[in-house]
C-alpha cells in the first residue's frame, strides 16, 4: 500500500509541477481538489514560511492526513521586496496573472539598469502530519525582470523572469528544464530525504 500525501493546493500548475517531481516515488499524491468540502485558511502570515506552515498544519489536522504545503512568490528588492507574499494577488484579490505582470512592469518602469531589476523566486515547503510540523525546506531561484513579456508557457511571472545563466525567460524554457532549476525544485530536493523515509514500509 502506497503512502498518501495531500498537496495543500488546488492550483493546477503547482499540482502538475509537484506530480512531475514525485513521479519516481511510491507516493499516492492527492490535492485539495480531492477534498471539496475543505476550506483552506486565509493566508495571514507575513512570510512564505508562515503561510506554508499555516496551510500545512490546518489541512493536516482537518483532513487527518499527511500534508505538503508550499508558499512561494517573486521578490524584487528594488521595489520593497514586492510582490513577495502577495505575488498571486499583487494587482488585487482576484487578479489574473496578466494583471499582476502588468502591475509589476509598471512598478519597475523607472528601473533601467540590470542590477536594479534583480529578482528571485522563493519557495518554502512544509510537511506536516496530524501531530504537527515534521519538516521545513526553502529554495530560491535568482534572475532579472525583463521589460516586456517573452514566451507563452509557464504561469505567474514566468514570462518576465530571466533566470541567471539562461538567455530565455521561464516561459520560454522547456518545462522539464524549468522543473530541474526552479525554486520549488530546490526546496523539494532539500526535503526529499525526509519524503523518501515516509514511503518506506515500517
Amino acid at each position: 500500500m502506497s503512502f498518501e500525501l495531500v498537496l495543500a493546493t488546488t492550483n493546477f500548475h503547482k499540482i502538475r509541477e509537484f506530480r512531475s517531481l514525485f513521479k519516481k516515488l511510491s507516493i499516492d499524491l492527492l490535492s485539495l481538489s480531492d477534498f471539496p468540502n475543505y476550506a483552506p485558511p486565509e493566508e495571514t502570515g507575513s512570510s512564505f514560511e508562515e503561510n506554508a506552515l499555516l496551510k500545512a498544519l490546518t489541512a493536516a489536522k482537518a483532513l487527518n492526513q499527511w500534508v505538503l504545503a508550499e508558499d512561494s512568490g517573486l521578490v524584487v528588492p528594488a521595489i520593497n521586496n514586492a510582490p513577495g507574499i502577495y505575488s498571486a494577488r499583487y494587482a488585487g484579490e482576484n487578479a489574473t496573472d496578466l494583471e499582476n505582470r502588468k502591475k509589476l512592469l509598471s512598478a519597475m518602469s523607472h528601473l533601467t539598469k540590470e542590477d536594479e531589476r534583480y529578482a528571485f523566486y522563493e519557495c518554502c515547503i512544509v510537511i506536516a502530519s496530524p501531530d504537527g510540523v515534521q519538516k521545513v525546506a526553502k529554495g530560491t531561484c535568482e534572475g532579472t525582470i525583463l521589460s516586456e513579456e517573452k514566451g507563452s508557457a509557464g504561469f505567474g511571472y514566468d514570462s518576465l523572469f530571466l533566470k541567471h545563466d539562461y538567455r530565455k525567460s521561464f516561459a520560454e524554457i522547456d518545462e522539464t528544464i524549468k522543473n530541474r532549476i526552479s525554486h520549488r525544485r530546490k526546496a523539494f530536493d532539500k526535503i526529499l530525504p525526509f519524503i523518501e523515509q515516509l514511503q518506506m514500509p515500517t
